[in-house]
């Protein structure tokens, strides 16, 4: 027996039961794709599926609509995978167990995949459905957007004709997105010397931050343990000469490293601890209210067979952690308390013939992007290193005027009794690369609150689905 085959509407939540029933995860979307492939085919729609296994179905508009501008609506076809400890379920292999509790639907012990599997089922509904008054429809369903929005990166539009497009990949009803940043990742490379020295080895540590996501939490004013560890090295060379034998902090370039770690060789042990003391007592004042588990230790260190970083490495290398641009940049004039331009020093490394210092850079501002990046090469080549730049995605700047977003506004105040929230993020999202790739796309992002996303305790809520199934509808209704 199908889990939610009572819950309403049928076919939205039909669709997504079959959706979890079939892995796919990041880079698993053969299958799911494959399957949305057939849904078109047994319907007699257009559809198009590249290499990337990306698919676009295309509908032709309903009586009286054909006329109207088509609409496209977009969500992506992958999930994050995450389970509990106790979980022996293979993700790659094996659909989920579906539960319905009260309000909710969740899957047990895994994530759910409502994001974004709720996107695609809602579409696909609208596809197949032959009562429904609404303009051309074009489906786009992207991969690996939770990887780093690879699917939509490589995506051939040429065949959507719509110029207006209705994102469902937020997850709070009520919210409309309408603006997000673009970005990069910008990896500074400095190629290293090494030279034994005698001194003695010193273990520094900068823990107990909070951290975060660089895009929704970089406003916070929350520490970097990357940029502190490079004050505290500078401060320590105050005191003592010191050679660099390692500096590592951080996980990933789009998250606020939490924790840092370096080991150095100093003339003077004694006077390298009184410096980090008095750093651990500086750092903690400041962050008191941010981090307040802030804490910056040192003590012996074992000898090191590799021999350290030269004078003149080490330099540079406390030069970079001390002058690369790290932060908020830049701040919207158009939106108040909207960061536009940040950077994020989220991974430094020290690899055994360069130093790496890894960030997630983004901005709405394409132009702004380009210009940090100028900012990056530049130090970089006075230091004798480079930059490599990957994942290159545009920004969605927000659009005074929108005649998608003035519709939904209306629509949804009738259903609502209210004014929804107009928002824009620091962060990426699709429907930029959409907006870099079709001029003058007028976009807005809607979705039904799904709660603890990317984690096993991820639920979707019943009632939200149908009031957003109801709102889509009534405005594609309304385009006309």
């Amino acid at each position: 027996m199908k889990v939610l085959q009572a819950l309403e509407p049928k076919r939205v939540f039909s669709f997504f039961e079959e959706m979890c029933a079939i892995p796919h995860g990041s880079r698993n979307t053969k299958a799911i794709s494959d399957w949305c492939v057939d849904f078109a085919r047994r319907r007699g729609l257009e559809y198009h599926q590249d290499d990337a296994n990306n698919v676009i179905i295309i509908k032709p508009a309903s009586p009286g609509y054909e006329q109207a501008a088509p609409i496209i609506l977009q969500g992506h076809l992958d999930m994050v995978c995450e389970k509990t400890a106790d979980c022996s379920k293979d993700m790659t292999r094996e659909g989920l167990d579906l539960v319905v509790d009260g309000d909710t639907v969740y899957a047990k012990g895994t994530t759910l995949g409502s994001d974004d599997g709720i996107a695609v089922a809602m579409a696909l509904a609208i596809l197949e459905a032959e009562d429904l008054p609404h303009p051309r429809i074009e489906a786009v369903f992207t991969t690996d957007e939770e990887i780093g929005l690879l699917g939509a990166a490589v995506i051939d539009v040429s065949p959507l004709q719509g110029r207006t497009m209705i994102n469902i990949d937020s997850e709070v009803e009520g919210i409309f997105t309408v603006s997000c940043a673009g970005g990069n990742t910008s990896a500074c490379l400095l190629p290293i010397a090494r030279m034994p020295y005698n001194g003695e080895p010193v273990e520094v540590t900068v823990s107990g931050l909070i951290g975060g996501h660089s895009g929704t939490e970089i406003h916070r004013g929350r520490a970097n343990a990357n940029v502190l560890m490079g004050r505290v090295l500078r401060h320590i060379a105050a005191y003592t000469d010191i050679r660099i034998q390692c500096v590592n902090g951080g996980l990933k370039d789009n998250a606020i490293p939490v924790e840092a770690h370096a080991t150095i060789l100093a003339a003077d042990a004694q006077s390298a601890l009184s410096a980090v003391a008095e750093m651990n007592t500086t750092l903690q004042n400041e962050y008191r209210s941010t981090d307040p588990a802030l804490s910056v230790t040192a003590a012996a260190a074992s000898s090191q067979q590799t021999a350290p970083l030269d004078a003149e490495t080490t330099r540079k290398v406390l030069c970079m952690l001390a002058c690369l641009p790290g932060g908020i940049q830049a701040m919207s004039a158009e939106i108040p308390g909207l960061v536009q331009t940040s950077l994020n020093l989220g991974i430094v490394a020290t690899e055994e013939d360069q130093f790496r210092a890894s960030f997630c850079l983004r901005s709405s501002f394409d132009s702004q992007k380009d210009m940090l990046k100028d900012r990056l090469s530049c130090l970089m080549e006075q230091l004798g290193g480079h930059v490599e730049f990957a994942g290159e995605y545009t920004g969605w700047q927000y659009q005074e005027h929108s005649p998608l977003r003035d519709l939904m506004v209306q629509v949804y105040e009738e259903q609502y009794g209210k004014p929804p929230k107009i928002e824009a993020i620091h962060a990426g999202l699709e429907c930029g690369m959409f907006a870099g790739k079709i001029p003058g796309l007028d976009c807005v992002s809607i979705g039904p609150d799904l709660l603890d996303i990317h984690t096993p305790r991820e639920h979707m809520v019943i009632s939200s689905v149908q009031r957003v199934w109801n709102f889509l509808l009534e405005v594609l209704k309304r385009s006309k």
